[in-house]
């Protein structure tokens, strides 16, 4: 057959993200691999954080609101007894002054006033735009910004471990929910601070971090065969939204 009626690659890639790399970078690196400029990403993921970041390639890009709109599973860890402008490792951790160990019973009644349908202030570092400007933007030339709150939904907040001052949690959460601005609030509530130290997100929906691919360790062979065709991509969603 030739080539010149070949159909260009459309569909989704679930790739595992490392530490230290900027979602749109690393999704980006599709674009060698399956000779197509056209790639996106349905969710950012802060540099520190690893894990699902869901490829869109080719005609595939239309479905990223459909998948941002999938519920999310996160691992996270999350120190007490400090603060700082971004609420993770993008920043040395500050000391807060006072702060002591806490009982587990009052971090669990803490915690349960997230659940549900709540109002979540976007932590400054953050990419929502205010008049235009991304808000980090605003951030790192230390102009002061008002950032609304957005109704976000928590499903669950499951203590995994906990030794004072670290904090293992298990969230599942919908579309927009900051960790960074959960570890926040949940230090102001405790009046000790908290910052994440790591963050994993396990799932997007039907896409799972035990079938992700890293581009960093994967042949391109092997990241081309990972390709999932969009009528498949569709299937999931829905199935996956019943």
């Amino acid at each position: 057959m030739n080539d010149t009626h070949r159909q260009p690659p459309a569909g989704l890639v679930n790739l595992c993200k490392p530490v230290g790399a900027s979602s749109a970078k690393y999704v980006y690196r599709l674009r060698p691999i399956f000779g197509i400029r056209k790639v996106g990403h349905a969710g950012t993921l802060d540099p520190f954080a690893d894990g699902v970041l869901l490829g869109c390639v080719g005609k595939a890009t239309k479905l990223v609101e459909r998948l941002m709109s999938l519920p999310k599973h996160y691992r996270t860890t999350i120190r007490l007894g400090v603060t700082n402008q971004t609420y993770d490792t993008e920043q040395p951790f500050e000391p807060v002054p006072g702060a002591k160990p806490l009982s587990r019973g009052l971090i669990e009644d803490v915690l349960r006033g997230f659940l549900g349908e709540i109002e979540q202030v976007p932590p400054a570092f953050s990419a929502v735009k205010i008049k235009g400007v991304p808000s980090y933007r605003l951030a790192q030339r230390g102009e002061a910004s008002v950032r609304k709150a957005k109704r976000v939904h928590i499903a669950s907040l499951r203590i995994l471990d906990y030794a004072w001052p670290v904090l293992g949690l298990e969230v599942h959460c919908g579309r927009g929910t900051y960790i960074r601005a959960i570890a926040r609030d949940l230090g102001e509530r405790l009046a000790c601070g908290a910052c994440c130290e790591t963050l994993r997100r396990v799932a997007v929906g039907p896409f799972r971090i035990e079938d992700a691919v890293d581009i960093n360790t994967a042949a391109p062979s092997v990241v081309e065969a990972a390709l999932i065709p969009i009528a498949e991509v569709v299937r999931r969603i829905e199935t996956c939204l019943l």
